[in-house]
């Protein structure tokens, strides 16, 4: 039983890196090197936590992107 959940828990964890690894591609950032990607994921960690307006931006900037999926 527990080999199964285990099992379970790291397919799921496998399912979100790849959808992840997604969004860096639908970024447009798929041959950037992976210290940039990183720095720049930090970056923005760093700049939306306590700051709403840059939170709503961004959430804005790629809900527009998902839309565009449809078109």
């Amino acid at each position: 039983m527990a080999r199964t959940m285990t099992s379970d828990a790291r397919k799921k964890d496998t399912r979100e890196k790849i959808e992840l690894g997604g969004l860096i591609v639908k970024a447009g950032l798929r041959y950037e090197k992976r210290a940039l990607l990183l720095g720049a994921l930090i970056d923005v960690a760093l700049r939306i936590k306590g700051d709403e307006g840059e939170r709503s931006r961004l959430t804005a900037i790629g809900a527009e992107a998902f839309s565009n999926d449809d078109q």
